[in-house]
C-alpha cells in the first residue's frame, strides 16, 4: 500500500518540477525578447503596430515610408503624410497607392 503512495508522491514532484522548469524558461524567453527589443530599439528598429514584426524601410519618390512584410501595412511618420500631400501636384499620392495595389 505504501508503494502506491510512494509512487504517485513521486509522480506529484516530478509534475510540480516539470512545471516550475516551465515557468524558469518562461521567464527566460520574456527576458530574452525585452532585452533583445531594447537592442532593436536603440538601433532604431521600428516594429508593425499591427502585428509586432519588424518594419521595413523603403525610400519612395525621396519620402522614407516603413511597411511590413508579414501583414502588408504601410506606415508613415509624423510629417509624412504632409509631405505627400504638398507633392500632391504631380499626383504622387495616386501614383504611391497605385504601387501599394500592385504588390
Amino acid at each position: 500500500m505504501s508503494e502506491i503512495f510512494d509512487e504517485r508522491r513521486r509522480g506529484l514532484e516530478e509534475e510540480y518540477m516539470h512545471r516550475k522548469d516551465q515557468e524558469g524558461l518562461e521567464k527566460l524567453r520574456a527576458q530574452l525578447a525585452a532585452e533583445t527589443r531594447a537592442k532593436e530599439r536603440e538601433a532604431g528598429i521600428m516594429h508593425c503596430p499591427r502585428c509586432d514584426t519588424p518594419l521595413t524601410a523603403t525610400t519612395y519618390e525621396g519620402l522614407k515610408v516603413d511597411h511590413c512584410d508579414k501583414c502588408k501595412g504601410w506606415w508613415l511618420d509624423a510629417g509624412e503624410l504632409e509631405q505627400l500631400t504638398k507633392h500632391n501636384e504631380g499626383g504622387i499620392i495616386q501614383r504611391f497607392l497605385h504601387s501599394l495595389s500592385a504588390e
